[in-house]
């Protein structure tokens, strides 16, 4: 019996050789390791810490990494182990809520802009007035308004990128409706739902897939600096933003209250990075040609 790695790829289920791809991918492998830990770390942080993070000992306070105080203690003799696995777990909670509010609403925009040309010119104006402010300023304006806590951090980030998204999915949907393919449902008289589900949609997916890995990564990050200048996520509750800002009055005494949060954000931000770059040079037919 021929073993699985000799069998050309075109006989095996084109899912399947999409991940045999990703896995000989090595940014693809090292983003999954690296943001796997992360997301593991998280999700089991009520099994691996119980030490409530918002615990105060102020006999405590300041003790350095080691020992029963893992990741040392902060001003309030608050356990920086505790903070940080929970902070990971609200970083991860809010990137992935962004990323869905992301994938179906941004979705929905950028195909109804790129399949409809009535509405084209409309939905594209609002969207490039969104773009037209940077970023992190329109997520800070908005969280002013709206008030810090964090359904309005979700909220703020999820009217930042979700322009960003409609625009790759309709420029994926303007291409894909021209194919002969889509021109012969619409001679077949196939309705606009159908052709949307059936045909252009699911060839959409790959760029899409590919943005939301890089979005994530800017939600984590854009999520930290909120936390950050105070319009995130209200203390006491613990995330890296506000670990870090808590952290910047003692940086010469404690100097591990804002590295330890910063190292944990560079580690999740990088992971993602590289799994978005592995996401991009395997989906992407562009890249594959030219490989």
């Amino acid at each position: 019996m021929a073993d699985a790695e000799d069998i050309p790829e075109r006989r095996i289920h084109p899912a399947r050789a999409t991940l045999r791809r990703l896995f000989r991918h090595r940014l693809f492998v090292s983003g999954f390791v690296l943001f796997g830990i992360v997301a593991i770390v998280a999700a089991a942080a009520p099994f691996i810490t119980d030490v409530d993070p918002n615990r105060l000992s102020m006999r405590n306070k300041f003790l350095g990494p080691g020992g029963a105080w893992v990741f040392g203690t902060d001003s309030f003799g608050r356990s920086l182990w505790s903070r940080v696995v929970w902070g990971a777990q609200l970083s991860m909670l809010i990137g992935a809520s962004v990323v869905v509010l992301n994938a179906v609403f941004g979705t929905l925009i950028g195909a109804a802009a790129g399949y409809f040309r009535r509405l084209d010119n409309v939905l594209m104006r609002v969207n490039d007035a969104l773009m037209a402010f940077p970023a992190i300023l329109l997520a800070i304006a908005v969280t002013s308004v709206l008030g810090p806590s964090t359904i309005n951090v979700i909220l703020a980030l999820s009217i930042v990128y979700i322009p960003r998204t409609a625009r790759i999915v309709r420029s994926s949907v303007i291409v894909l409706r021209e194919m002969e393919y889509v021109q012969a449902a619409v001679a077949a008289g196939a309705g606009h739902w159908r052709i949307l589900r059936h045909h252009i949609l699911p060839n959409a997916v790959a760029p899409m897939i590919v943005q939301l890995s890089f979005l994530f990564a800017y939600a984590v990050l854009s999520e930290a600096t909120l936390s950050f200048l105070g319009v995130g996520a209200v203390p006491p509750t613990p995330t890296w933003g506000n670990i870090m800002s808590e952290g910047r009055d003692f940086m010469r005494e404690a100097p591990w209250i804002i590295t330890i949060p910063g190292v944990a954000l560079m580690i999740t931000v990088m992971g993602l990075n590289l799994l978005g770059d592995g996401l991009r040079d395997v989906l992407d037919p562009r890249l594959r040609i030219q490989q």
